[in-house]
């Protein structure tokens, strides 16, 4: 299972908040998981570059179709103008038809709580109703 370590970006002051976004996306069918991650690789990157972000990472388990991305950001105003920009909007656009479940989670930290682990990320999707 490919996990990418935590990618540290704009430095979050100790004190300051900070808004924490954790997904998990389900892909229908095996053949439609290259892709996917290949995607995934490209929304990465963007969110690498992406004002306000501050550190990102990406979990897949490719037997199972599922991805896991975890990033923490200023606020919610930089998590919408990621997802708005390109490539993220029209990728997850053309990737709805091979979706088959999405669990989004938000939440908030305190900047010094960074780098973000998985345990916690995934521990509050399962609890998110349609979570896994």
């Amino acid at each position: 299972m490919p996990t990418l370590p935590w990618i540290p970006l704009e430095k979050a002051e100790p004190d300051a908040e900070v808004l924490v976004m954790a997904s998990r996306l389900e892909v229908r069918s095996l053949r439609h998981v290259p892709g996917f991650f290949l995607a995934s690789l490209r929304l990465l990157r963007q969110a690498r570059g992406s004002d306000g972000a501050h550190g990102v990472t990406l979990k897949a388990d490719l037997l199972k179709r599922t991805f896991w991305t975890l990033s923490a950001w200023r606020d919610r105003k930089a998590v919408h103008a990621y997802a708005a920009a390109e490539p993220h909007a029209s990728t997850m656009r053309g990737k709805r038809a091979v979706m088959r479940d999405s669990t989004f989670v938000f939440w908030a930290v305190k900047g010094s709580e960074l780098p973000l682990d998985w345990p916690e990320a995934q521990r509050r999707i399962a609890e998110h109703p349609g979570g896994s």
